[in-house]
């Protein structure tokens, strides 16, 4: 294995690796652009570049040293870019030299030669490479004083991204992503020198299911997304770790909070399950979580849902299961509701309620699903679901046989967690003929929870913790991004420092917190009331 000094510190690389990559594997920090890990290699910008150089040696092949006993290296006359430049054994770097501080300032001035001081209106603005390293790495003081360049701006790429000529630097990731990734070549380079832009092939938009990648990866703000664009500042944001419930891939992701509302998701890295990236529809499935919420348990009185309270709502689902016999209620449980709500349900319906009536919706749509991320199956913990029982067996009835068993009189019941039957439109007109459907539902417009008798308000992702296990059986736990009433700040939860404080300072302080509950606190309610004497907490 070759081994290489980086400002006197030695590493071992691999073979073929480059000096970048060995700066990145080791927590080492080289200004870039251009480059990226999971990109081919440009070395355009040349904001990488370093002082590279080997040691000397005498004529009969030993290594020089000088007075006190050390190599004496030879560098090269010429910097070379750490993005291209492969390792070899006995290699020494300088990033910190004064070469290359001085090539680092003189790249940074030919960039902020035509870009425009457009940091108080962009959204990149507090997370942006070129801000950041005009503070770090730049002279500065600007000596130009001729009039900017001027290109297109608010150029519309397609449904989610929008270009501006003038911010861009020509790094390429764009193109390379679009091409190498996701296999939509529709980007390139025109024109030369400082009036080099990047359009669109003739006749054609950026429009594929990753197309909001080069969002994340424009190390400046170039290209913005036309769902975030002007809704808020990074440094007024929260940033939550959680999982994208998308599918069935469970991508690793950051939710952006503001006022206890998402704001935006972006792609976290894991290179075991979603690497750097995620698909546009995970990135945007968020607007149910903000909009036309359950706020409160209900019960309905006649032909109209009606508020009650939680003690209400549960003691209503005591007293009308009485006369329901055990074969005749039957669970569904949810591939979108996390281990831990799906193993109470199926611990619920066989000790305290005693029936194996319990099955689980599937959700798969063979359009969706590619050979990159995306699954057909548009849930994100089926295989948890069924890990925990919460599928039918052969002593069971099965979701199938439900508009059967209903016009036969067999069920009379109904008890369905986080889901819906628009996959199984029949079931919805046959719902009148049963005596009781409990749900527990996120939204007050979803169909289910219209015909429903009882509905608790429940949970979404972004405000619970627990765990999914994703189509390849890695086991994700995730916490809350989202206050609810029953959920406050001993969950864990990153806070921005605007939301570290009380009272005046507190972002969320003048927000109406939701009066929701995870679907296995709502299972431990009722079962409790029947005398089950669960103890389960969170972690």
């Amino acid at each position: 294995m070759p081994h290489i000094y980086i400002d006197g510190r030695l590493f071992e690389a691999k073979p073929g690796q480059t000096i970048i990559q060995v700066a990145y594997e080791n927590n080492l920090n080289i200004p870039h652009f251009c480059w990226h890990p999971e990109l081919s290699v440009a070395g355009n910008c040349r904001m990488c570049l370093v002082e590279v150089g080997f040691p000397k040696r005498n004529p009969d092949g030993s290594i020089q040293v000088d007075a006190d006993n050390r190599p004496v290296i030879n560098y090269f006359p010429k910097l070379q870019i750490a993005c291209a430049t492969e390792v070899s054994d006995g290699m020494h770097v300088r990033t910190k030299s004064e070469r290359a501080i001085k090539a680092q300032e003189a790249v940074m001035e030919f960039l902020l030669i035509n870009h425009p001081l457009d940091c108080p209106i962009c959204d990149e603005a507090g997370q942006c490479k070129l801000q950041e390293y005009a503070f770090k790495h730049s002279r500065g003081f600007s000596r130009f004083d001729e009039e900017k360049n001027h290109k297109p701006k608010r150029v519309i790429w397609g449904p989610n991204v929008i270009f501006d000529g003038e911010r861009c630097i020509s790094c390429s990731r764009c193109i390379r992503f679009a091409k190498e990734i996701a296999k939509q070549d529709v980007l390139t380079f025109v024109q030369r020198g400082d009036r080099v832009t990047i359009e669109l092939h003739p006749g054609t938009s950026f429009d594929n299911p990753y197309s909001m990648n080069v969002i994340d990866i424009c190390p400046v703000g170039a290209l913005t997304s036309r769902d975030f664009r002007f809704k808020s500042r990074v440094w007024d944001m929260s940033f939550n770790v959680s999982i994208c419930e998308g599918c069935a891939r469970g991508c690793n992701i950051k939710i952006g909070v503001r006022q206890n509302q998402i704001l935006r998701i972006e792609p976290r890295g894991n290179p075991y399950v979603n690497r750097y990236w995620m698909c546009d529809y995970g990135r945007l499935h968020y607007q149910y979580v903000n909009e036309n919420r359950l706020t409160s348990p209900m019960i309905r009185i006649g032909d109209k849902l009606e508020k009650t309270n939680w003690t209400e709502a549960v003691n209503s689902v005591v007293e009308r299961l009485k006369p329901i016999q055990p074969n005749e209620i039957m669970f569904i449980a949810s591939a979108k509701a996390t281990v831990e709500s799906n193993y109470l349900l199926v611990k619920f319906a066989k000790e305290i309620i005693h029936t194996k009536n319990i099955d689980l919706l599937e959700h798969f749509d063979e359009t969706f699903g590619d050979d990159f991320l995306r699954c057909s199956d548009k849930t994100p913990n089926l295989r948890g679901a069924r890990i925990v029982g919460a599928s039918s067996t052969s002593h069971s009835y099965r979701i199938s046989q439900l508009p059967d068993l209903i016009r036969e009189g067999m069920v009379k019941a109904l008890y369905v967690m986080e889901d819906d039957f628009d996959d199984f439109p029949e079931l919805y007109e046959l719902l009148d003929e049963i005596d009781l459907l409990i749900v527990h539902q996120y939204n007050l417009n979803n169909k289910l929870t219209q015909k429903a008798d009882i509905v608790f308000p429940t949970a979404t992702y972004a405000e619970s913790e627990g765990t999914y296990v994703n189509v390849d059986g890695r086991v994700q736990h995730f916490k809350p991004a989202l206050v609810t009433r029953n959920n406050l700040r001993f969950m864990g939860m990153k806070m921005s420092r605007l939301d570290k404080f009380g009272a005046f300072n507190d972002r969320w302080s003048q927000f109406e917190y939701r009066d929701v509950r995870q679907s296995w606190e709502i299972i431990q309610m009722i079962a409790n009331k029947l005398g089950a004497g669960w103890n389960y907490r969170k972690s």
